[in-house]
């Protein structure tokens, strides 16, 4: 479960104690979600620029925050960094998180991408889009999310389970956008028109419709582009029958979530956090975050992966990503009343 860096020792079992350090060196000690390999560039990067070693413990984002609450005030965790607002939100409502003040964040960052009282902040974005058939459909059938609810669509969609955090952030705002009573309901036009019991990863919807198993599918940009990369001829040819639609270019914007990170609550090398997290919003670390994943950078003006680039251009949601968390409890209740398992 846990990865060590620079050579850093992380007792594992029983923490490191309140402060402490590795040979007398300063040290950060990360408890971290994401899993890509160009995220070992930014320790490095961090190290070198600040003389801070850093100390990573990897592992699921749930299993995490409840590791951070478990050990309390004796918690050796200095940042916590993963995926999705929906799990920041967790991390916050377990109350691990503290606070950071930081006019160079707040300069940095868009007010949309940053929790409104500081407790975390967003330093990458990744787009939920809709994959379609191009040997069914000659151009998009569609070109909002509104429209999975059509009956004319009745048996092509394929999509994740209820329990994936990327689908009930999408749901979370469309209750934003258009209220519970109305997003239900198209939840439950949306089921009507499933093609397949939801299963499987965002990777997997891609498969089905370029296997013929539905005509629409529904995920994050990314996995398309990590297919449209890949060395494996087999994969590459996917996204040549599979297209995009970056849905609702012409009312609120494509959803948009975040990668993001926070402060610990009781940090024992609080200053050596606050200097991690404003180093992840300089030119240097934002181009290695996002491209660790295909995604967007938070910060304005850093350019993505060149297969990205030509995604800039669309529109995205500006609703701020807390509103994700927030209603999250809801679309997880609206989901399942209306029979998206």
């Amino acid at each position: 479960m846990g990865k060590m860096t620079h050579g850093a020792a992380f007792a594992l079992g029983v923490g490191l104690a309140a402060g402490a350090s590795v040979a007398g060196a300063q040290t950060l000690n990360l408890y971290t979600a994401r899993h890509y390999d160009s995220d070992e560039a930014i320790y490095e990067a961090f190290t070198a620029e600040t003389g801070i070693e850093v100390n990573v413990l990897e592992g699921d984002s749930d299993q995490l925050i409840e590791r951070i609450r478990r050990e309390g005030a004796a918690s050796p965790a200095d940042v916590f960094m993963t995926v999705d607002a929906a799990r920041l939100r967790r991390a916050e409502d377990a109350g691990i998180l503290a606070a950071v003040d930081s006019d160079y964040l707040a300069d940095r960052l868009p007010a949309e991408l940053r929790h409104p009282e500081n407790l975390w902040f967003g330093f990458s974005e990744r787009v939920r889009v809709i994959y379609y058939d191009t040997e069914v459909y000659d151009e998009p059938p569609l070109t909002t999310y509104e429209e999975l609810a059509d009956p004319r669509f009745e048996g092509e969609i394929c999509i994740r389970s209820s329990s994936n955090d990327y689908n009930q952030s999408m749901v979370a705002a469309l209750i934003a956008e258009h209220g519970l009573e109305a997003t239900e309901a198209w939840a439950e036009g949306l089921v009507n028109n499933m093609a397949r019991a939801p299963q499987g990863g965002d990777t997997d919807q891609i498969r089905a419709v370029a296997a013929g198993e539905c005509s629409l599918g529904v995920g994050n940009s990314y996995y398309w582009t990590r297919l449209q990369k890949s060395d494996d001829a087999d994969d590459r040819a996917l996204t040549e029958r599979v297209g995009l639609i970056f849905p609702n270019q012409d009312s609120q914007g494509t959803h948009r979530n975040i990668g993001g990170a926070a402060m610990v609550a009781g940090a024992p090398n609080a200053d050596a956090a606050v200097a991690f997290l404003e180093f992840l919003a300089t030119d240097e670390a934002q181009e290695l975050f996002a491209a660790g994943n295909n995604e967007f950078p938070a910060v304005r003006g850093v350019d993505p992966v060149p297969e990205v680039r030509e995604f800039l251009d669309y529109n995205y949601d500006d609703i701020n990503v807390a509103v994700l968390g927030e209603n999250n409890a809801q679309a997880v209740r609206l989901m399942d009343r209306a029979g998206w398992r």
